[in-house]
């Protein structure tokens, strides 16, 4: 049963109208800003995408994958491929840049400005030929004023309205059509971005409101106005974050809660399914932010995220750092070996069969497990019992004791003696024969 007054016409069209307006204002209270969203073309910007937890939780998972590897310089020789290690430019790459920031920060908001900012941008302080330091650059500082030809383009950097020249910069940028910008992964998927955000607003404005869900009191009797405004205060003390949280209902009134909105279950059931899509536009399997990827996921992670991202990179320093004329034969790669690289088990077995196959040496194993090598030259040729120095051609049998030069056809027993340094002319007359 419910409750009303007597008043005066005016007084209960006022009344009525004043009613309709809250009970209007009630409803836009909880969904507005939903509606909003669904009215609103406004693009969620760089500071409310990091607010999303699936995307500051993606950009912070990459930006610490890369900003933990290793980064180096090789130079391909006729000889074969030699590792740079007191470059001056590795050390600001790897450990300190030379400016504010250490190389873990730097590489932390390179990857942040690649995704979210539309490229990113570092200073290259050139002192001669050497660099003497590298700067990140903020991405709201950074212009671009390109010309607008479609072949032969050409574009200038400012800062702060000084013009610097692309030389002058390390430019890492996703996705770019003309080598100077990209644009971020919010404006390429903005409507699941407004979607995730715009549910972030919703849950705060739940959350100012004490989290409180619609419904409406039923009285046995009528009551005063007295006895509504004590209500009225009762429930508003308990939903603005007052130490009070309970109402005490007398008279026979009862709360009965609303169901939820449409609005709200659907925005309840779609939470996680927006966090995945975000994950996924990332390329980052969802279970690996939880804490419960599989090797599966984590190799799909390195091979479609990582990877990919690395290589971009590793173009870019090598277009943007290298001179001319070390371009022809030198280049920068990331150290991936211990992101790629098994379980113990797992390599050990890739050894054996490696080593069993004859595509690996010892030393080669060692190498790869960051041990000393220890000199062994011998190539397994068969069932442990012919052994094969190919630089000399040597054949050596542990089980009969015998060896024997390839090259000169010359069999002997006990220690290796097939050389032409140890045979002479003799072994060359033999060869001549052939005996």
């Amino acid at each position: 049963m419910g409750f009303f007054w007597q008043k005066g016409s005016k007084e209960r069209a006022g009344d009525a109208a004043g009613k309709e307006e809250d009970a209007l204002r009630g409803l836009m209270d909880a969904d507005s800003v939903l509606l909003e969203s669904l009215l609103s073309e406004e693009q969620v910007t760089r500071k409310e995408a990091m607010q999303i937890p699936a995307v500051s939780a993606c950009v912070g998972y990459i930006a610490g994958t890369v900003s933990s590897i290793p980064l180096k310089l090789y130079h391909q020789k006729q000889e074969g491929v030699e590792e740079c290690r007191e470059d001056r430019r590795l050390a600001l790459l790897n450990s300190d840049t030379g400016d504010s920031l250490t190389s873990v920060q730097f590489w932390r908001a390179v990857v942040e400005d690649y995704y979210l900012g539309g490229g990113a941008y570092a200073y290259i302080n050139r002192k001669g030929k050497e660099v003497g330091s590298i700067h990140y650059v903020d991405r709201e500082y950074v212009n671009i004023v390109k010309n607008e030809h479609p072949i032969f383009k050409d574009y200038d950097i400012y800062v702060h309205g000084e013009k610097y020249y692309p030389f002058e910069f390390l430019k890492f940028l996703r996705n770019t059509k003309d080598g100077c910008t990209s644009s971020s992964i919010v404006e390429e998927n903005s409507l699941i971005f407004e979607v995730a955000h715009q549910t972030l607003k919703f849950e705060k404005n739940l959350v100012k409101k004490g989290g409180n869900k619609k419904g409406f009191l039923k009285a046995a009797k009528k009551l005063s106005e007295v006895a509504m405004e004590k209500l009225k205060e009762g429930f508003r003390r308990m939903y603005s974050n007052n130490r009070e949280n309970v109402v005490v209902l007398n008279d026979g009134i009862d709360f009965q809660e609303a169901s939820n909105t449409s609005v709200e279950m659907q925005m309840n059931e779609n939470k996680a399914s927006n966090s995945s899509a975000v994950s996924a536009i990332f390329k980052i399997p969802a279970a690996l932010l939880n804490g419960n990827g599989t090797k599966e996921d984590k190799d799909n992670y390195i091979r479609f995220c990582i990877l990919p991202l690395l290589e971009d990179i590793e173009c870019s320093l090598d277009r943007d750092l290298l001179l001319e004329q070390e371009k022809a034969d030198m280049y920068f790669a990331f150290d991936t070996k211990e992101l790629t690289r098994g379980t113990v088990e797992e390599r050990y077995k890739a050894y054996e069969i490696g080593l069993r196959n004859n595509f690996l040496q010892v030393d080669e194993v060692r190498d790869k497990e960051d041990l000393e090598p220890i000199g062994f030259k011998w190539i397994k040729l068969g069932l442990d019992c012919v052994l094969l120095d190919p630089k000399t051609m040597e054949l050596y049998t542990p089980n009969t004791n015998e060896s024997k030069n390839m090259a000169l056809g010359s069999l002997k027993g006990g220690k290796a003696e097939g050389t032409r340094e140890q045979t002479g002319e003799n072994a060359k007359g033999d060869v001549e024969d052939g005996n």
